[in-house]
């Protein structure tokens, strides 16, 4: 995205949104937003999902990750901007998820969203992907009991990479589609990025994953 020169003040100015040092909220942050639910997206772009769905589920907390100033400025316009809801749910990062485990408490964020991430195409970039195992091994400490990592992508090669990373990282799948699309999903926002891949024809590919051992104990 071209780099916005507006961008840094405005996320100076709205501290009431923009979280500035946000491991001081760690481990505290359904009290913060006062909920018992908290869904954290990464990676979340100029914020049409985030934004969506904290306004659909006011009960939900809804924190989005974004290392890109300017994408992140624009996320920020939207929430400061808003006239059909006070924000009072919603929380912006601004910076990379290399440190989420700095940022949030063990067992503290009850869904993860991984929305159309980078795919990181070539094999020595494969490190980077916010499926990738390191990752994984971060999200496993700050998942709840009972959480879950939900994926959304269009591109093939990262979807079928992503199923092998899930799977050999202790992982199992409650959903798993690879045209997520076809039937509707009015419960999950479609973002003006996706409609374009929809309106294209190309399929999305989703998925659902928990931990093993959570699956076993709720079978149980």
């Amino acid at each position: 995205m071209r780099k916005k020169k507006w961008a840094d003040p405005y996320i100076a100015e709205h501290t009431e949104f923009a979280v500035q040092i946000p491991n001081e909220y760690k481990g505290r942050w359904k009290q913060l937003l006062q909920t018992d639910s908290l869904h954290v997206e990464i990676g979340m772009g100029k914020g049409d999902y985030l934004h969506h769905m904290a306004v659909a589920n006011p009960d939900t907390g809804w924190i989005g990750i974004e290392k890109d100033h300017s994408a992140a400025a624009v996320a920020l316009r939207k929430l400061v901007e808003s006239t059909d809801y006070d924000g009072r749910n919603e929380r912006i990062i601004v910076g990379d998820a290399e440190q989420i485990t700095d940022w949030f408490g063990a067992g503290e964020i009850d869904v993860i969203h991984l929305n159309y991430s980078d795919p990181w195409p070539k094999t020595y970039t494969h490190k980077r992907r916010l499926s990738s195992k390191r990752f994984l091994e971060r999200y496993r400490l700050l998942l709840s009991a009972d959480g879950c990592i939900r994926m959304k992508t269009d591109n093939k090669g990262l979807f079928e990479d992503s199923v092998l990373y899930f799977l050999e990282n202790g992982f199992t799948f409650t959903e798993f589609s690879v045209d997520y699309r076809r039937n509707p999903h009015p419960e999950d926002a479609i973002t003006e990025y996706e409609n374009r891949f929809m309106e294209l024809g190309q399929p999305i590919y989703q998925l659902c994953a928990k931990r093993q051992e959570a699956v076993h104990e709720t079978a149980e």
